[in-house]
């Protein structure tokens, strides 16, 4: 498995567009831990509001991060919780767990440790951030040394238009590739807008492993809704 794709892809399952319900989350995600397949972190994100309905169910998940959609931060201290994703710039995590903070990229103010999360996308046109800020975003994290996590509209490995909402889709793989380009100090726009999938296969194969491993030290993970789909483009496009 190559460094840029170990460990990339978080199970957000509860979340739109595929929102299940907790069970059925649950039972893909076990079923997801039997298959172990390295693309995937096998973290189960969860919304701290349901966070009552994964206590009451038949087994938990061995990695949890939970993702503040409540006024105040939940007790969790009997979960496995590896980190929190929140909008409040007040919130801190006990110690030991992560925190990512959805705010616009800034160095001031961040906690010690903190990192950022970036919105790719969402259920309208306008959630899906120009190529222009999503690189500058991705430069931003880079050149200040800041983890980041991605949520949202990353359905597939490369960029497409989504007819159904009338914009461009980003896609996973031209996020991996837009931080190495920002790491080799280059502007990762090029690769982000890009369509083109030989051209995205040829430079996954091409990635030096040093850069690989600091791309991956920057972008920790994405949120996916499906586990099985970023496995199948992958395979597909032949770079695992």
């Amino acid at each position: 498995m190559s460094t840029l794709f170990n460990a990339l892809v978080d199970d957000a399952g509860l979340f739109p567009p595929t929102s299940l319900p907790v069970d059925q989350a649950l039972e893909r995600h076990r079923h997801d831990q039997e298959r172990a397949h390295p693309v995937l972190t096998h973290r189960f994100l969860c919304p701290t509001s349901r966070l009552d309905a994964l206590r009451r169910s038949e087994s938990v998940p061995d990695r949890i991060g939970l993702i503040v959609d409540t006024p105040e931060l939940p007790d969790f201290s009997d979960l496995p919780v590896d980190f929190v994703e929140t909008r409040s710039a007040e919130l801190r995590a006990p110690a030991g767990v992560r925190l990512f903070l959805e705010v616009p990229p800034r160095v001031a103010g961040l906690p010690e440790g903190a990192g950022l999360k970036v919105r790719c996308g969402g259920l309208t046109a306008d959630a899906f951030p120009p190529v222009e800020r999503l690189g500058g975003f991705i430069r931003f994290c880079v050149d200040n040394d800041i983890p980041f996590k991605a949520t949202a509209g990353l359905h597939n490995a490369v960029r497409h238009f989504d007819p159904s909402l009338g914009v461009d889709r980003h896609g996973f793989l031209n996020l991996v590739l837009g931080v190495c380009e920002a790491v080799e100090r280059r502007d990762p726009a090029t690769v982000l807008r890009t369509t083109d999938v030989g051209h995205l296969v040829r430079l996954a194969h091409a990635v030096p492993e040093d850069t690989a491993k600091r791309a991956r030290q920057l972008l920790v993970s994405y949120g996916s809704c499906s586990t099985s789909t970023p496995i199948e483009d992958l395979t597909t496009l032949g770079i695992i």
